[in-house]
């Protein structure tokens, strides 16, 4: 169980999955997430609370319900923006606080009725530990995890109209992973002062260019939900248009996301090392994000760049086969800094420093369609023997 709670209310934006197949947590959260302020969520692993009928919304509404009496109980250090304190007897009423105020999430295995004797101990157990501390963040970014080997989290500060406002974040995932924000939880918190609007615009934006660019295996889950809070309390000028001050905050959370995208793709099940595939000359941004895809999910390209084979015809094959318009005779393809593929044919290249760019933890492929002046690019990363014993034994 991870509880987060913003004792002043937050203002809220998110994005969830597009699998039509979803949780009673994800149903329950887009509701919630209407709501005016947003006071905390609540957050299991282990039990996806997928599939399970009436009997799982009930459960997903009785864990927000729970979480709002738990948090009622406790006193909070609420900083104040005006003079620089803390006020270590603030307390949230219950005129503010209700049953639509907490969104919950759920990751696990699907079907599975939720052991709702457990989960309403782990909420009271949560609320018992709230802190701000350092610790209590690591944990929050622990109790998400489910294959994940190692947590992620990612901060960034920025300077806004003469203030100091911080965007922080974990994420999870490392399996069932595809553009789309498949089997994925995260959750972003920041303090800028921002209109709702802007703040959905912006983290729409920031996933799009992150969670939605990575595929580990090319699929979507039934949970995936991705949570911005924003306290406001940085005391920043206002944001409330697409000015200098709306740019700066975007740059701030594009990074958080990218990092923590770049962590998922580096922890995923079995992978060893990760790539990102940047493809540009196509006729549309649609069909270089269509190629890009199809050459981060090709297994062929993946099981080649796990041995560090620098095969570039797969990668080529993969193009070819995605559908997108390409001019062969001006196609082209990079590993790293070495071009593998020029005008349609094989170059000369070294084939050993290929391969050590290749074994990096890290390294890009480029692929020019020579088809029009439009681009994009997906992450991914290898597959190897590890990823199937994962999943042979997920369940069993």
């Amino acid at each position: 169980m991870g509880l987060l709670v913003c004792p002043t209310g937050a203002r809220a934006a998110a994005v969830f999955t597009t699998n039509k197949i979803t949780s009673a947590a994800v149903a329950v959260s887009r509701r919630h997430v209407k709501s005016a302020k947003i006071f905390a969520v609540i957050v299991n692993s282990g039990n996806a609370n997928a599939c399970t009928g009436g009997q799982g919304v009930r459960d997903a509404l009785k864990m927000c319900d729970e979480t709002a009496k738990r948090i009622l109980d406790f006193r909070f250090p609420i900083f104040d923006s005006k003079s620089k304190t803390q006020n270590p007897k603030s307390k949230i009423s219950n005129r503010q606080l209700a049953i639509g105020n907490v969104l919950v999430a759920s990751t696990g295995i699907i079907g599975h009725q939720l052991p709702m004797k457990r989960v309403l101990k782990g909420i009271s157990d949560a609320a018992k530990s709230l802190s701000d501390s350092e610790k209590a963040g690591l944990d929050f970014a622990h109790s998400i995890m489910t294959t994940d080997t190692r947590c992620k989290q990612a901060l960034a500060e920025v300077t806004i109209s003469g203030k100091q406002v911080t965007v922080a974040g974990t994420v999870k995932g490392a399996g069932m992973i595809g553009p789309n924000m498949a089997t994925t939880l995260s959750f972003i918190t920041t303090d800028a002062v921002i209109n709702r609007g802007l703040l959905s615009e912006a983290f729409k934006e920031a996933i799009g260019n992150s969670l939605n660019k990575l595929t580990v295996d090319g699929h979507q889950s039934t949970n995936d939900t991705a949570v911005i809070l924003a306290s406001g309390l940085a005391g920043n000028y206002p944001i409330v248009s697409r000015c200098p001050r709306y740019k700066k905050f975007t740059q701030a959370l594009a990074g958080v996301c990218d990092c923590l995208v770049r962590q998922m793709a580096l922890d995923a099940e079995g992978a060893t090392r990760m790539f990102k595939v940047v493809v540009n000359g196509a006729a549309t941004v649609a069909e270089a994000s269509k190629a890009a895809r199809a050459v981060a999910d090709y297994p062929l390209v993946k099981c080649a760049i796990h041995g560090g084979d620098p095969n570039w015809g797969r990668i080529i094959c993969a193009v070819g086969s995605s559908g997108v318009r390409l001019n062969q005779q001006k196609l082209s393809c990079k590993i790293g800094n070495i071009t593998v593929f020029e005008g349609g044919r094989p170059k000369k290249f070294d084939a050993k420093k290929a391969s050590s760019i290749i074994l990096m933890p890290e390294h890009t492929i480029t692929v020019d369609l020579g088809a029009g002046g439009c681009g994009s690019f997906c992450y991914g990363c290898d597959l190897s023997a590890g990823y199937v014993k994962i999943n042979a034994d997920y369940h069993t």
